[in-house]
């Protein structure tokens, strides 16, 4: 168990003794606590998490001051909804995307939405939605009701004064959409049925970004182990939901152009400061080119990746040898460049022979001060800075926004997805379903091979029905 994850249960078991009093004077003090037992059997919309700097600045030896409040709240829900479990999803999520304010910022208002409306209206546990719970959801976007519609705030939680102390309450003008002019909504609190007459019109260019940012959310977490699926990704290509062709492919793999920018980015980085980013390109080589998750870099319970995990065979092939999901063990195919240009370069650079010796004990990856292995966190973290300097370089490069905005919303994940795209018109399909390790080769098939009908067309263009000699 995680130090956060210890943490806000030790919360929820005093959720008693921290519950917020409710008999305050003050109108702002009597609106915050709205989510209190007044209102059990709907809680109010309410602020998640904190701001961008209390979020980056606070850690399990000194949490932010509101994860009390929110744990209170979440209380308040029943068990089967998992409200701490989708909680601590989202709040990974957003630490994995925490290293430019305004990525932060745009991920957690979509995913603090999604999250909420889970629990309040959908009353289902967030790694539970399938695909016509991620329509409903977009539908909802377009749609909100107006108890969820408020002025823009700039607080999310508010140090409120009372005659002894004071203390922190969630900001009660502060609603999960914001409007420009919604002073005539502010004290429509209590209504729940559609908006009318209310100037809330989403662009379609807005719920193009929920969706990529909620199944950005759902890849994360099937990246970490929480769910079985994405349901924003089952939503059907010629969905209304996705605004262009270019969004719909763009859902989990990387453009030619956008991966060219982030392998030329990476290796621009480890010129300049190797001490910090020779790691840097090497943990994105080695995502790409075995298509591998990032558990699969990091280990698990009762494996640690090495460098003798590469393996060769009497024909001077190499492998990677794996335990993956499920405790399966596997053995996926090395590319011969990758060998000679990044797992070369790397070993050179930590003073290693050029290729691993037969069981090598070696880390196949290391914190900068040489302790053995790193935190999925961590990776997250190096692979989204490696992103971030991406988009930089097409933005000096003037690229489309299309592109750009595209790569701003990438995952870690995208880049086994990114790879198993580019690679599929050059393999057999049973190939690389055995690397990408997929149980059944219809699912290799539905994903990266969609292009077979195109093929299946063309094949048939110049066959006439006569004259077949």
């Amino acid at each position: 168990m995680s130090d956060s994850s210890r943490q806000t249960d030790m919360l929820v078991s005093n959720k008693r003794k921290d519950t917020p009093p409710t008999s305050d004077n003050s109108q702002n003090r009597k609106s915050a606590m709205q989510y209190s037992m007044k209102n059990k059997k709907m809680p109010t919309p309410y602020p998640l998490f904190n701001t961008y700097k209390e979020f980056v600045n606070h850690t399990s030896d000194e949490p932010d001051p509101s994860l009390p409040l929110v744990m209170n709240y979440l209380a308040n829900f029943d068990a089967h909804l998992k409200p701490v479990d989708g909680f601590e999803a989202v709040r990974g999520f957003l630490r994995s995307y925490s290293n430019v304010e305004a990525t932060f910022v745009s991920y957690r208002t979509h995913a603090e939405r999604l999250l909420l409306w889970t629990l309040l209206i959908r009353k289902k546990p967030l790694m539970e939605l399938r695909r016509a719970d991620a329509e409903a959801f977009l539908e909802f976007c377009m749609v909100p009701p107006i108890g969820w519609l408020g002025p823009v705030t700039r607080s999310r939680f508010l140090i409120v004064a009372s005659n002894k102390d004071s203390e922190l309450c969630p900001n009660p003008r502060w609603h999960p959409f914001s409007l420009k002019t919604a002073n005539r909504i502010s004290n429509a609190e209590d209504l729940d049925g559609p908006v009318a007459g209310v100037p809330y019109q989403p662009s379609r260019g807005s719920i193009s970004q929920v969706f990529s940012v909620c199944s950005s959310l759902y890849e994360h977490a099937l990246d970490e182990g929480l769910t079985s699926t994405n349901p924003f990704r089952a939503i059907k290509q010629k969905s209304r939901f996705k605004a262009s062709r270019s969004m719909e492919q763009t859902g989990r793999a990387l453009t030619p152009l956008q991966w060219d920018f982030v392998l030329s980015t990476a290796e621009k980085m480890a010129a300049m400061a190797p001490e910090q980013h020779e790691r840097t390109l090497f943990i994105a080589a080695t995502l790409f080119s075995m298509y591998l998750r990032v558990s699969d870099v990091c280990g698990r319970v009762n494996w640690k990746p090495t460098m003798g995990s590469f393996k060769t065979d009497h024909e001077g092939n190499w492998w990677f040898h794996l335990i993956g999901k499920g405790d399966k063990a596997a053995k996926v195919a090395v590319r011969p460049q990758y060998i000679d240009r990044y797992l070369k370069r790397y070993r050179r650079f930590i003073g290693l022979s050029e290729l691993p010796l037969p069981n090598e004990q070696t880390p196949l990856i290391a914190t900068l001060n040489g302790r053995p292995g790193l935190s999925t966190r961590m990776v997250h973290s190096i692979i989204q800075k490696l992103f971030d300097h991406a988009v930089d370089e097409m933005v000096n490069e003037d690229r489309q926004p299309g592109e750009i905005e595209a790569l701003r919303v990438a995952s870690t994940h995208w880049l086994r997805h990114t790879a198993a795209t580019l690679d599929a018109p050059w393999r057999d399909p049973k190939d690389l379903q055995m690397d990408l390790r997929h149980n059944n080769l219809s699912t290799t098939q539905d994903i990266y091979y969609s292009s077979y009908e195109d093929k299946r067309s063309y094949s048939l263009k110049k066959l006439g029905l006569k004259n077949r000699d």
